[in-house]
């Protein structure tokens, strides 16, 4: 078979490859104390957090935040986030297990809602493109829903079928997608949502992305 008969990962960045943990919810809480609100910990990030993320503020503000409030966290966001990424890595034993994939004939994408033009180098930077068909961040404003994103994407795939195709993702909303596009999805626990809170979505839910991949294989087969 082609690469284009078998299993096709559509991977998400933030929380999944990218373990940033430390810089978002460090940025979170700076966006956080320009409304007066009280920090979170990474416990209760996880527990709370939600898309579209002005949902999330909702959940801590008791209403959804007002145009220019929202124009302000969301600066102070990705202002901060932009300093902090600069310490992160890759999750553990991502490089082998993205070439370890390709190396099977298998194919692999990165769809996020990372912004496109910053999200690109940053990926190149580790060293890990070549193993991509391609790499989507977001072209339009923060604080959507991945569903739209992931259409365009799964199209622009070309002879990939949505039925092979496995998202791997942290957060509900990357299940949500998947389903949108008639693909399969498995939730990785290292990320901006808790176990609890990903087994309410209905798809496996595993703790390490080496799991996330033999699920993916067998979703697939």
């Amino acid at each position: 078979m082609g690469k284009h008969e078998t299993a096709h990962i559509v991977w998400d960045w933030n929380g999944t490859l990218f373990h940033d943990n430390a810089a978002i919810i460090g940025a979170t809480n700076a966006a956080f104390a320009e409304l007066g609100l009280e920090p979170l910990t990474m416990e209760q990030y996880r527990t709370l957090y939600c898309v579209p993320v002005p949902k999330f503020y909702e959940r801590l503000m008791g209403r959804l935040p007002t145009d220019a409030e929202w124009e302000v966290m969301d600066d102070t966001f990705h202002r901060y986030y932009a300093e902090h990424r600069t310490a992160c890595e890759l999750t553990a034993g991502v490089p082998a297990l993205l070439a370890e994939w390709v190396s099977a004939g298998r194919s692999q994408s990165i769809l996020s809602m990372y912004v496109h033009d910053e999200l690109v180098p940053l990926v190149r930077g580790f060293g890990i493109e070549p193993h991509f068909l391609r790499v989507d961040g977001r072209t339009g404003p923060s604080g959507g829903s991945k569903a739209e994103h992931m259409v365009r994407h799964v199209s622009a795939l070309g002879g990939v079928r949505p039925g092979r195709v496995v998202v791997i993702g942290d957060a509900a909303d990357d299940a949500v997608a998947a389903l949108h596009v008639g693909a399969q999805a498995v939730l990785y626990t290292g990320g901006s949502h808790s176990r609890a809170s990903l087994e309410g979505v209905g798809v496996p839910v595993v703790d390490s992305l080496e799991e996330a991949v033999e699920e993916a294989q067998r979703l697939a087969a």
